[in-house]
């Protein structure tokens, strides 16, 4: 029974690329223009920005701290850094919960982003004079989910089962620096488009009487969560497979940039694209102003834009801009689903090909449960996972690192990174903010999410 971790990323812009790979994914792309559109635009973005910097930033360097720290799975990395054998049980239970967090977010996670390998393929079935095939691959469909769902779950396999360096390195040094092109021509091609100005300004411009909006802020600190991936675990994981030497600070602070970058572009794109389509017929709210289909908005208004243009112009944008949900989708994919892999590879017998190969199975069997039930467990999976779980896991970590941990190792801990001063200013009050900031901010979260 091995804890020793199974790999190092090479270098830090491997480490970057496949951090940022675990952040940026269909929570910035779907999830972050959706919110914006429903939320007031500009004064949500506002909020949003507020939230990744008070608590996003340091929540993800207080995970990618323990997890460095344990060089472990995420249940012996929590039970490390506790001193008593209750505090270790306790920390190793918070540490198992995300593991098991993480492999139901690949449920619901694994059947949308199957949706994007339709979304994509649909149009090229269209150009081929296969009408039937691409209103299979586009209608929503007991066969059509069950299908692109298992399609997608052996696209992250074969990554997965590759290893740290040769597969997540390798694959989000290349996914990442496509899906930001992809994002930038997109935004730019939009933003040349009539009505796209009005899109623009409903983003940039912020009405502030609505930042202190209950539905914006709870909108914003559920997707500050999600976005960064806080609580599943995934960037503990991450944390493992990085030296003790490297300055985390700095790590997590291009980190979450590159995440938030992301969102930002994501909503460049789409809310004026919203505009775009409105401007050419296609009908976006409803008569009491409210956004018209707003959990699908890509899947409804962008392809509506995309008809609405015409010629060979409109197949094209869909695929890219399909190709790019699905790459936002697997590098998520990729990070979530190494959370139980690494601790299987861990604790047993079992090669990483097998280990890998058991997860996926699981994650497959669990998601074609889902599909099957999919009105009763769809919308319930989602919120058992991103709305519970994670904050009280994020509530745990912060918790444990700042007063379980032991302060003159925890010190210790940020005195081994290279060029860091464990006295300066920062490093001094990031406990202390962690400490005592971010569970009171987390536990408010809580309270709004349930009332």
């Amino acid at each position: 029974m091995s804890t020793v971790k199974q790999g190092h990323f090479s270098s830090k812009i491997g480490f970057i690329m496949a951090a940022a790979g675990s952040a940026v994914g269909v929570g910035n792309i779907w999830g972050f223009p959706t919110q914006a559109a429903t939320h007031g635009g500009g004064a949500f973005l506002l909020v949003y920005l507020f939230l990744i910097l008070v608590l996003g930033y340091p929540m993800l360097m207080a995970e990618l701290m323990i997890g460095r720290h344990g060089q472990t799975n995420p249940a012996d990395a929590m039970a490390k850094i506790a001193n008593t054998p209750l505090t270790k049980r306790i920390g190793k239970a918070i540490g198992f919960i995300s593991i098991v967090t993480a492999t139901l977010i690949c449920t619901f996670y694994s059947i949308l982003s199957g949706w994007f390998v339709s979304f994509a393929i649909a149009p090229i079935a269209e150009i081929s004079g296969q009408t039937q095939a691409a209103n299979w691959l586009m209608d929503f469909s007991l066969s059509r989910n069950l299908v692109f769902t298992l399609i997608f779950i052996a696209m992250v396999i074969l990554v997965i089962r590759q290893g740290v360096q040769k597969g997540i390195e390798r694959w989000s040094k290349r996914l990442m620096p496509m899906l930001l092109l992809i994002l930038v021509a997109g935004v730019v091609y939009i933003l040349t488009q009539p009505g796209a100005m009005q899109g623009l300004e409903v983003l940039l411009v912020p009405d502030f009487s609505r930042v202190f909006d209950a539905d914006v802020l709870i909108g914003a600190l559920g997707q500050t969560f999600f976005s960064l991936t806080i609580g599943t675990a995934a960037m503990m994981v991450y944390g493992a497979y990085l030296s003790q030497k490297e300055d985390l600070a700095k790590l997590t602070a291009y980190v979450t940039l590159t995440d938030t970058s992301v969102a930002f572009l994501a909503a460049l794109m789409v809310i004026p694209a919203m505009y775009v389509a409105q401007h050419n017929g296609v009908q976006i709210f409803a008569e009491d102003g409210s956004l018209l289909n707003s959990d699908t908005l890509v899947f409804t208004v962008l392809p509506a834009l995309f008809d609405t243009i015409g010629g060979v112009s409109q197949y094209l944008l869909a695929i890219v801009f399909f190709i790019l949900m699905t790459i936002a989708g697997l590098t998520s994919a990729i990070s979530i689903v190494e959370v139980p892999t690494s601790y299987l590879v861990e604790k047993t017998t079992l090669s990483r090909d097998k280990a890998t190969l058991l997860v996926g199975s699981l994650i497959a069997a669990l998601s074609m449960i889902v599909v099957f039930n999919f009105d009763s467990l769809f919308s319930f999976m989602i919120t058992l996972t991103t709305e519970r779980a994670q904050p009280l896991i994020a509530l745990g970590i912060a918790i444990y690192l700042g007063w379980v941990w032991n302060r003159n190792q925890l010190i210790t801990a940020i005195g081994l990174q290279e060029g860091v001063q464990a006295n300066s200013l920062f490093w001094k009050v990031w406990p202390w903010y962690v400490k005592y900031i971010c569970p009171l901010l987390i536990i408010m979260i809580i309270v709004q999410l349930i009332s």
